[in-house]
């Protein structure tokens, strides 16, 4: 049986790429006036593409598995090490990192923000196609007159 999904509202969809918006750019500006070495903007900026592609990835896996269709263990498995590792190293690297405390919060907030809204906006556009895909093309609505 399949499951039917009902399409996102417009205020949903706002707010899900508001956040991934905000939480990316607010992270990416951090970097970019950060004080640190060429390699430390690398290796937080590295983090941030790792964490959001592995939150897409397991966004879509989970939802796969909830639609029936067949997601390998080794895969599923790899979306979740690949997100959790991804919040590790930040988090290992905003530890050891010469930064102020609220510095750090920062980062770690902006990056939580960006793997939420990734998640959203994945969630939408699954949605919102899958919509599509159940309505019935406009030649196959009778006329009502």
């Amino acid at each position: 049986m399949a499951t039917k999904f009902q399409k996102p509202t417009g205020a949903f969809v706002a707010a899900s790429w508001a956040a991934l918006l905000a939480g990316a750019v607010v992270y990416l500006i951090g970097l970019w006036n950060a004080t640190m070495q060429l390699n430390e903007k690398g290796y937080y900026f590295t983090i941030l593409m790792y964490g959001l592609f592995a939150a897409v990835s397991l966004q879509k896996t989970v939802r796969d598995k909830l639609e029936g269709t067949p997601v390998t263990a080794i895969y599923y498995g790899l979306c979740w090490i690949s997100l959790l590792l991804s919040v590790a190293l930040l988090a290992v690297g905003l530890f050891n990192a010469t930064l102020a405390n609220s510095e750090k919060g920062f980062y770690g907030m902006a990056f939580l923000l960006s793997l939420f809204g990734a998640v959203a906006v994945q969630k939408n556009v699954r949605d919102i196609a899958s919509y599509k895909s159940d309505q019935p093309a406009s030649d196959d609505i009778p006329d009502a007159g």
